[in-house]
């Protein structure tokens, strides 16, 4: 448990720089070091993915609200859009974990290779949503944000990837685009980690210290670091060539890919 509590905290360390540089989700990074540390650490097979994108939801509560509020201050957020999303989301990401508590250790994963090798890719090619001609309807909104909400519940990431190139494409500005993907990502943690909780409640098999199959050392020693570390990088983002350093992320998204796919 200590062991793996230090590790966490340097994991919370490196996850908030680069999702603070590069402006994704610190699930991103999260889940899949995680599955990696809880295999070594002999957690069950079985239980290591669910556990490892449970613990990361968990983890985007604290940082949410951080980033919420800060584009809050700065009038970015557009809560009239919020409001036409949360339903949707809140809805999918408790389905989302339903799915992840159904499915197989061995199939989440992949999903998870799935996501990491389609960001990687963006990133390489320095993917750019283009605008669209028309805001979408209520009734979209709705059905979007639902299966946006179930995949970020299911791959444990607060959605951003995902909800920004949608209201960009409808005509949403990229500034108010990445405020709201920020808003929208405080209820899918919660309900994802409620839920997470909830359907691990009684399992046998979790080791000492879950909270259902949130791995407690683990989301205390990553919320330690990665708020603050988080802050660093966006101001690091202003001084270093951050779009050039994507292209090295891109490679690392790929590493951790075929790490998944062989362990």
């Amino acid at each position: 448990m200590i062991t793996i509590f230090l590790v966490s905290i340097l994991l919370g360390t490196v996850s908030g720089l680069i999702a603070g540089l590069f402006g994704v989700g610190g699930g991103l990074i999260i889940v899949p070091i995680l599955a990696v540390v809880f295999a070594v650490q002999e957690f069950p097979a079985e239980l290591v993915m669910i556990m490892a994108v449970a613990t990361s939801l968990a983890t985007i509560i604290l940082t949410s609200i951080s980033s919420v509020l800060t584009h809050h201050r700065l009038n970015s957020v557009l809560w009239s859009k919020v409001k036409y999303l949360v339903p949707g989301i809140l809805i999918g990401a408790g389905v989302g974990a339903v799915v992840a508590d159904q499915i197989t250790g061995k199939v989440l994963r992949y999903v998870f290779i799935v996501y990491l090798l389609i960001v990687g890719v963006q990133m390489a090619i320095q993917f750019k949503p283009k605008p669209g001609r028309k805001p979408s309807s209520k009734a979209l909104d709705f059905v979007v944000s639902g299966i946006i909400g179930l995949f970020s519940s299911l791959l444990g990431i607060g959605g951003g990837t995902l909800i920004v190139p949608f209201l960009v494409h409808f005509q949403t500005p990229i500034r108010n685009a990445v405020a709201v993907a920020s808003a929208c990502g405080l209820p899918i943690a919660i309900a994802g980690t409620v839920g997470y909780a909830l359907l691990g409640n009684g399992v046998l098999e979790l080791p000492a210290w879950s909270l259902g199959y949130i791995y407690l050392p683990s989301f205390f020693g990553i919320v330690l670091t990665s708020t603050y570390t988080a802050m660093i990088g966006a101001k690091l983002a202003h001084k270093l060539p951050a779009e050039k350093l994507k292209h090295y992320f891109s490679l690392l998204l790929f590493v951790m890919a075929a790490k998944l796919i062989w362990s």
